[in-house]
């Protein structure tokens, strides 16, 4: 029989420190940055290793890949091990995989590299923000959290800005060599400013078994796997942008590293604008129809760049316009199916965060060498994701995770 594990006990009451909490956001926030900050370069990095546009986009699979995995162990290892040395042991690992990027002498290296600093990412995300769940609690854990996780979404919207920026003065490696010196300032930053924030006693043995018994009882849960199929089917639209855009944009149609990181940065701050809004109407409008909105938007523009790219060469207005509508359906879609995910299994609220963000890292990495199977010169496989995408994240809404037609809800 597995053994029981006895809840740790709730820490004091206290208010967790200014610089701790901004210390926090900052370990938070450099993996989203990494994500995005050289995307704006794909075009160079195929052309030095004389490689196709899928092998490249395999770079964020793997990253991807290890940004799950990175957080699915973290958490379950430091409840075992305590926070502050798996801290600083991620952040020294982040360090040595981004030096290993820098230097990479060819794309194999390259993606192997990605591999480990995604996973060096997620692991310092997960552990980072269960200091902060150890030591604050009720509203001020709420407020806390709020502002990790509004750093975290502003974080990719700044990296391909920061990602242009640094080609304007050196080139798509210079920028592994700055996410280097941002792990060495983690670092530090985890070794003077955080505490260890989980005592020997509050510490536990269940690790990945307690965690493996719990994800089988949320994922028994079909509401919840319902929930979760609408968020990760329509982050399957997202990062087939992500992944093509550089080359949709900048290769086909020609526009510079600059506008391009402009026009990405637009189309973030309109999901996240969407995201916000969707908050404000909390409680106002059925999360479910703004879910639907979203999911029409989702499908409009999967649609219309499909018969662009199939029948005109992905013109950019429509290229624009279309990753644009893509984006605010997303906002709209992606955070509040997790919430209705997390809403529908309240018992294991932290066990179905960590399989929903596994789901979600996972289905971004599949997504991105599917979505340049085309290669470099065509947008059609990324306007099918979109679509299909679009459908698939309905389908989880409307069948999967259909209301019950008795008792109260909470969608």
């Amino acid at each position: 029989m597995p053994a029981t594990v006895t809840p740790p006990a709730p820490p004091t009451a206290r208010a967790v420190p200014t610089a701790l909490v901004a210390a926090v956001v900052f370990l938070t926030a450099v993996a989203p940055l990494a994500t995005d900050m050289y995307v704006t370069a794909f075009p160079t990095v195929e052309a030095e290793f004389r490689t196709s546009a899928s092998a490249v986009q395999l770079t964020l699979t793997t990253f991807f890949a290890g940004m799950g995995l990175g957080q699915l162990v973290g958490g379950p290892f430091s409840d075992q091990r305590g926070r502050r040395l798996p801290l600083l042991a991620g952040t020294l690992l982040v360090v040595a995989a981004s030096v290993v990027c820098a230097l990479a002498p060819s794309i194999g290296v390259l993606t192997a590299a990605r591999l480990v600093q995604g996973f060096a990412g997620g692991w310092v995300m997960v552990i980072a923000r269960s200091v902060v769940v150890d030591l604050a609690h009720g509203a001020q854990l709420v407020r806390v959290l709020n502002v990790v996780m509004g750093i975290g979404g502003i974080a990719p919207v700044l990296g391909p800005l920061f990602g242009a920026a640094i080609l304007g003065f050196g080139d798509w490696r210079t920028t592994f060599w700055v996410l280097a010196g941002l792990g060495v300032l983690m670092c530090v930053t985890a070794a003077v400013v955080v505490p260890e924030s989980l005592p020997r006693d509050r510490r536990h043995a269940g690790g990945l078994r307690t965690f493996r018994l719990a994800a089988r009882q949320v994922l028994g849960d079909r509401r919840f796997v319902g929930y979760v199929v609408t968020a990760c089917a329509a982050f399957v639209g997202v990062f087939a942008y992500v992944a093509t855009s550089p080359f949709v944009l900048q290769t086909m149609n020609g526009l510079s590293p600059t506008a391009y990181a402009i026009d990405f940065a637009a189309n973030a701050g309109a999901m996240t604008i969407a995201s916000l809004v969707a908050a404000r109407l909390a409680g106002r409008v059925s999360t479910r129809r703004i879910i639907l909105v979203g999911q029409a938007c989702m499908g409009v523009s999967g649609a219309g760049m499909l018969i662009g790219a199939i029948w005109f060469g992905m013109p950019l207005i429509v290229a624009l316009i279309g990753f644009f509508v893509l984006m605010i359906g997303n906002g709209l879609v992606v955070t509040n199916g997790g919430a209705l995910a997390s809403s529908a299994v309240p018992a294991h609220p932290g066990t179905s965060s960590a399989v929903l963000g596994l789901v979600q890292w996972t289905t971004a990495g599949v997504t991105a060498p599917i979505a340049g199977l085309g290669g470099s010169d065509t947008a059609v496989p990324m306007a099918v994701l979109v679509l299909g995408g679009a459908l698939v994240s309905l389908w989880g809404l409307l069948v999967l995770a259909r209301p019950h037609t008795t008792g109260r809800t909470t969608s």
